[in-house]
């Protein structure tokens, strides 16, 4: 690990505009992404899982996670922060030691969220990781995840103080970060920046306010979550359709990055 990738992640959460934070499936995009600019890669958890052959929703073995992560990192020199989903297991200790495996290729950040479980068992798994990152010597970007907005966990009237009720908890835990999926309410958003010691991250959805305008909000980072391989998946059936069923081929070449281009990244 580039030890000082740690503290410039923690960094790139304070500066004067949110940190845009790209997300990436495997290491040909986290190359790429690092190429266009950005400061900081995420995994998108649904991206890794969809190219491994998996559902989404905690279906990756964590053995072949921990070797995607390990394949992004050894291309990438900015800091990289995984997507555990809930930590791919319910007991704390075992959460706890897939970030120690993480931690061991490379990853200096995670997200793990709360989903539909009770969110006090999010605290014990954030405890046992902030204890298991210490004893590693990492000072390691815990962002959690809350979907109270995006399952819709609570009435309308009640998501943001449920959101601030649960931040102020996985803050002791020992948290960084929170991220609110589905948070798009720009007043909502300043008071639950203005209500939690947590960095407040949000998503690319719809009904968002401008991104040049999310810092007034309270907003410090933002993430693409799966749009990027959505809309290549997307991409690939209209070419793999034309090509199957339509004799179209120019399109396969219309837009394609240069062979060479491509190689030359790595």
């Amino acid at each position: 690990m580039n030890t000082t990738s740690v503290p410039l992640f923690h960094a790139l959460h304070r500066q004067p505009s949110p940190l845009r934070l790209p997300n990436a499936w495997d290491a040909g995009s986290a190359r790429q992404i690092e190429t266009l600019g950005a400061q900081a890669i995420a995994t998108t958890s649904a991206g890794v899982a969809w190219s491994l052959g998996y559902r989404d929703g905690n279906q990756l073995p964590v053995a072949e996670y921990v070797a995607r992560a390990a394949s992004i990192a050894r291309v990438i020199s900015v800091p990289l922060s995984a997507d555990i989903e809930g930590g791919y297991h319910p007991h704390p200790a075992t959460v706890a030691d897939t970030v120690r495996r993480l931690i061991d290729v490379g990853v200096v950040g995670i997200n793990i969220e709360d989903g539909s479980a009770d969110p006090q068992l999010l605290c014990r798994k954030v405890e046992a990781i902030r204890a298991a990152s210490n004893s590693a010597g990492v000072e390691l970007y815990i962002n959690v995840r809350t979907d109270v907005y995006a399952r819709n966990l609570v009435p309308a009237k009640d998501k943001a103080g449920e959101v601030i009720l649960r931040a102020q908890n996985y803050r002791h835990a020992g948290a960084d970060g929170l991220f609110v999926l589905g948070l798009v309410d720009a007043e909502e958003m300043q008071t639950i920046a203005q209500s939690s010691d947590l960095l407040l991250n949000v998503i690319i959805w719809p009904g968002l306010p401008p991104l040049d305008r999310l810092n007034e909000y309270g907003v410090r980072r933002l993430s693409v979550g799966s749009w990027l391989p959505q809309t290549l998946w997307a991409h690939n059936e209209q070419l793999v359709r034309g090509f199957l069923s339509d004799d179209e081929t120019a399109p396969l070449m219309a837009t394609a990055t240069p062979y060479s281009a491509i190689n030359t990244l790595f």
